[in-house]
């Protein structure tokens, strides 16, 4: 009997791991693709402009609450923290890439590089400060 138990642990702890992954996939995805926009048109009458980035932003919420549902509070926030901690690393790394020159061989050289990714750090931090409050609240009210 405690081998079953240890199995089914094994698999809670796997469920968890794919679902942080794809927690902070889907965060770093879209503080990566929102400068780039699409148009959906919705009624005859109206057609939205949306970022791309918005597309998997949704995501993130619903992660959080299966984590919360499933493993509790205490969980679903270290995931949250963890999308930071991520998503300030690969700010940190598009920054240094932005400043770094291209090589005269590259296929994307420093202007385009920076017309994509140039304002990745002003957008992305004050992205976090709502995803971070929105998440913590969000977790706060699912459990409410």
């Amino acid at each position: 009997m405690p081998e079953l138990n240890l199995n089914k642990s094994k698999k809670a702890e796997s469920l968890y791991l794919i679902l942080a992954a794809l927690f902070i996939a889907s965060l770093v995805a879209g503080n990566l693709t929102f400068q780039k926009f699409f148009s959906w048109q919705l009624f005859d009458w109206y057609t939205f402009e949306l970022s791309v980035g918005i597309l998997p932003y949704p995501i993130t919420f619903l992660i959080t609450d299966i984590i919360s549902e499933i493993y509790g509070k205490k969980r679903a926030n270290r995931v949250v923290i963890a999308g930071l901690f991520a998503t300030v690393f690969v700010l940190l790394i598009v920054s240094l890439a932005n400043v770094v020159p291209a090589t005269d061989w590259s296929p994307v050289d420093d202007t385009t590089f920076s017309n994509v990714f140039g304002l990745t750090g002003v957008a992305v931090s004050a992205s976090m400060i709502a995803y971070l409050l929105a998440q913590l609240v969000d977790i706060r009210i699912y459990h409410f």
